[in-house]
């Protein structure tokens, strides 16, 4: 019987929520837009990040759980250079060489070393021509970055050895440069100096990546030999970085232990001097991607209590005028045998099902907008289930927090004062 006279309550609520929504347009429009506002930052944000957190573990998943990266300075959010060596004291770092790289490969704990320098430039082919992202690699890169070669083939050792004039270009350089005609032996201009089309990479998209790495799915991109690109496209040698993969059965921290003791013992530094050079793992990498995203989400959801504020203040104020009009009705129901219980819980449903229509937008507008950013961005954007949960949630809960005071207000009226409102 209770349950049936719950039904009945929210069903009633709800039918007379429509009834207010048509008789006060304008005013039950702005609530329901500060609501929506409030909902789709929640959802578009939520389907970005779940998005980038699914680059992110195929990022470091590719490289391997075991793997690290070198770099000549550390890695860091924080990292602010004025261009003094108090600020940036790494700027005095030597660079990392393929000397150093070939003695790190020839450690017992290492099983492989990827060379890597990051740059972009210009690409020409006969009338069309842009400016793209270009990774130089050391033979064996694929198995680092990622990917497959889905046309054609990757440079040999030979080719890499000689600084072979050769490229691996992905699926988007391919399609902005040449068409829809094959790549596959066309000759283009990079940097004004031809090259040869031996593959096509296709990379499922990368966010994260190397934090030095032009490296992306949707975006143009194309890969050299390091040598090609160190002899004929003035690469800065400055900017190479390894990958660092061991052995079988060596841990992480072992092979952190071998390559910094060689690093050191190369250069000559002494016990008491800090490192020149900085090895970062993937839950360093991870640890500075929660940072910036950390930060990200909290000025994003501050933004979204904004706009459910800004609907809550609309919630009390249709609701108030509500109970105002509705004044002799409550004074009847009252006469009739209603409860106090029962006036609160109409309004409270009144309330939240307002808020929950502005929900209902904020959510279409949200899904729909992750969809765009999944289509012309590197970004996989999806909406997790939970986000959709927690904003229709929220939403109720704004509707039923802030529809609270005029519901008890409209519960606690006199029905005799009531019935005689004019």
């Amino acid at each position: 019987m209770r349950l049936s006279s719950a039904l009945f309550n929210i069903v009633e609520g709800v039918g007379i929520a429509f009834d207010a929504i048509r008789s006060n347009k304008v005013r039950a429009a702005l609530t329901m837009m500060g609501v929506a506002v409030g909902v789709f930052v929640v959802v578009a944000l939520s389907a970005a990040v779940h998005g980038i957190n699914q680059s992110v573990a195929r990022d470091l998943e590719s490289a391997g759980p075991t793997s690290f990266m070198i770099f000549r300075r550390p890695v860091s959010l924080g990292d602010i250079c004025d261009g003094t060596d108090d600020t940036c004291p790494w700027r005095r770092n030597p660079p990392l060489t393929l000397a150093e790289a070939r003695g790190i490969g020839e450690l017992p704990s290492i099983a492989a070393v990827t060379s890597h320098i990051s740059d972009w430039g210009s690409y020409r082919y006969k009338d069309k021509a842009l400016t793209a992202g270009r990774d130089a690699f050391s033979h064996g890169w694929i198995e680092v970055d990622g990917g497959d070669v889905v046309a054609g083939r990757d440079f040999t050792y030979a080719e890499a050895l000689t600084g072979a004039r050769v490229i691996v270009v992905n699926k988007e350089l391919a399609k902005r440069l040449l068409g829809e005609s094959d790549p596959l032996g066309k000759q283009i201009l990079v940097a004004g100096i031809p090259f040869t089309i031996i593959g096509v990479h296709h990379n499922v998209g990368s966010f994260l990546g190397k934090p030095n790495s032009s490296a992306s799915g949707s975006d143009p991109r194309g890969i050299v030999p390091l040598e090609s690109a160190r002899r004929h496209l003035d690469s800065s040698p400055r900017r190479l970085d390894l990958t660092v993969k061991p052995v079988a059965g060596v841990t992480q921290a072992e092979a952190i232990d071998d390559v910094t003791a060689y690093l050191r013992g190369n250069r000559r530094l002494r016990p008491a001097e800090p490192s020149d050079f900085a090895i970062v793992t993937s839950e360093q990498l991870m640890e500075i991607y929660n940072g910036f995203f950390g930060v990200f989400f909290v000025i994003m959801l501050a933004l979204s209590a904004v706009g459910l504020l800004v609907g809550g203040v609309g919630v009390i104020a249709i609701m108030m005028i509500s109970v105002t009009e509705r004044t002799r009705e409550i004074g009847v129901r009252k006469a009739l045998g209603a409860t106090r219980l029962t006036i609160l819980w109409q309004f409270l449903v009144e309330a939240a099902t307002l808020t929950s229509i502005g929900a209902g937008i904020g959510l279409f507008a949200g899904t729909f907008s992750a969809m765009l950013v999944s289509e012309l961005t590197p970004i996989p954007a999806q909406t997790p289930p939970g986000a959709i949960v927690a904003a229709l949630g929220v939403s109720a809960l704004t509707g039923m927090v802030f529809g609270l005071w005029p519901a008890m207000k409209a519960s606690r009226l006199d029905p005799v004062e009531a019935l005689r409102f004019e």
